[in-house]
């Protein structure tokens, strides 16, 4: 077992964390510096020596790290460490350009599974529990995170990865599996396909840790009424380690960043401005322990709050509300900003299913925005109201939500396509005409 139970460190006193995360600060700015030629160029661009950086007081002073500069430097280009000390590889899906590689250490990987441990234990978990992993594994993170997670809190795992549903009702059924890991689509559609059965009363899930794709509130009550559990929401990021970054606790209430490992912090997108706490901007992190891929001030265009305010579960390191959206998938449609999670919301708010699809076109100079969402079967067979009054409804509805007029088509159930990873919500055809 690793160290992941550290209540002394998760209620550490604000000023004893922020002394520790100053020590390790400046040990990780000097490791960078001297093992990462193309950081410390950034560094002496900016005119900033790692003596410069006494403290967290003096993180401000560092250039910042976004995804370009990862894509530039593939593959090897950041790694802190010589490569016969790397043991692992992990990596995005490379869908919206060249791939990102994160390289770790054992020690590394020991860190990340402790984090995920801490998750676990925060949802409840102990070694008596029956762990259901159903993320990807292989290069995707959320599989051999939550694997290393579940290993490290001693739980019986059950490394399921991503897709065949039958097999994973099956093993849920027989093997009593009592928390579910995985994408908040993918429980849904689980969740849809458990009910459909009836096996309802054949599961013994009692929590789920979701992450891997934003969601929204209304999605958290739809699947802890469709699965009869506690969900949890978990973040992370490849370029930071993967998921276990942050966690929620029981109170369900933002998510505890393991701030012994990372230090964030929220700026103005727009000029790199550091914001006070409680102000909404982008999400930065630095990571203070990690040693192979040790990203200092990595932009996650993220977008959500932090918050110190005293949670219930005793932890005090600081909250991060669970992200709006991000500022690269920001949607821009007739001059308004949308996140598909103002749609979910209105869908679910209005007793929608969670399956839907954004489609954004351009016809001639102008946006058009068109949203397909499945009715609910009950919604089929109630002949007292008519598609058309229902359609004027959600539209109303969403105009109201975002300020502009969108197209809604409202389909048969089962007719948009499930997920079994991260769910495929925007179809933006307007890249076509990019030359």
């Amino acid at each position: 077992m690793g160290n992941y139970y550290q209540p002394e460190i998760e209620t550490m006193p604000l000023e004893e964390l922020q002394k520790l995360q100053s020590e390790r600060l400046v040990e990780q700015v000097k490791h960078v510096y001297d093992n990462v030629p193309y950081y410390r160029q950034k560094m002496e661009e900016k005119g900033v020596k790692p003596g410069d950086i006494r403290g967290i007081e003096d993180l401000h002073k560092l250039p910042f790290i976004t995804k370009d500069d990862l894509r530039d430097q593939y593959p090897y280009g950041l790694v802190a460490v010589p490569l016969s000390d790397c043991v692992r590889i992990q990596s995005t899906s490379g869908t919206t350009g060249r791939r990102v590689v994160a390289f770790y250490t054992q020690e590394d990987l020991d860190v990340w599974e402790d984090c995920c441990a801490r998750a676990i234990m925060a949802a409840g978990g102990t070694k008596d529990d029956v762990c259901h992993v159903s993320y990807g594994y292989g290069l995707f993170t959320g599989g051999p995170g939550l694997n290393g997670g579940s290993h490290r809190v001693g739980c019986l795992t059950l490394p399921m990865s991503s897709g065949n549903t039958e097999r994973q009702i099956q093993f849920m059924t027989d093997l009593g599996s009592t928390i579910l890991c995985c994408t908040p689509s993918y429980a849904a559609y689980l969740g849809e396909a458990i009910n459909e059965r009836g096996l309802k009363d054949q599961i013994k899930l009692k929590a789920g840790i979701f992450g891997a794709e934003a969601w929204t509130e209304e999605m958290r009550q739809e699947i802890q009424k469709s699965l009869g559990i506690k969900a949890y929401d978990i973040y992370g990021l490849t370029e930071i380690s993967g998921p276990g970054v942050s966690f929620e606790c029981e109170e369900q209430s933002g998510m505890h960043i393991n701030e012994d490992h990372f230090i964030a912090e929220i700026i103005d997108p727009e000029t790199g401005e550091v914001l006070p706490e409680g102000e909404k901007g982008e999400l930065v992190f630095t990571c203070i322990t990690k040693k192979a891929f040790p990203l200092m001030r990595y932009r996650t265009r993220d977008i959500c709050v932090l918050t110190r305010e005293k949670c219930s579960c005793g932890r005090t390191h600081v909250r991060m509300r669970k992200p709006m959206g991000r500022s690269d998938d920001m949607l821009i449609v007739k001059g308004v900003n949308v996140f598909p999670s103002q749609i979910e919301t209105v869908l679910l708010n209005n007793n929608y299913p969670p399956q839907y699809q954004i489609i954004v076109d351009r016809v001639g100079h102008f946006d058009t925005i068109e949203v397909h969402v499945e009715m609910a079967p009950e919604m089929v067979n109630d002949t007292s109201v008519t598609i058309e009054q229902r359609t004027k409804t959600l539209v109303a509805a969403l105009k109201s939500m975002l300020g502009i007029l969108v197209d809604v088509v409202l389909e048969e159930p089962k007719t948009i396509t499930r997920s079994e990873g991260k769910a495929v919500r925007i179809i933006d055809k307007r890249n076509l005409y990019k030359g």
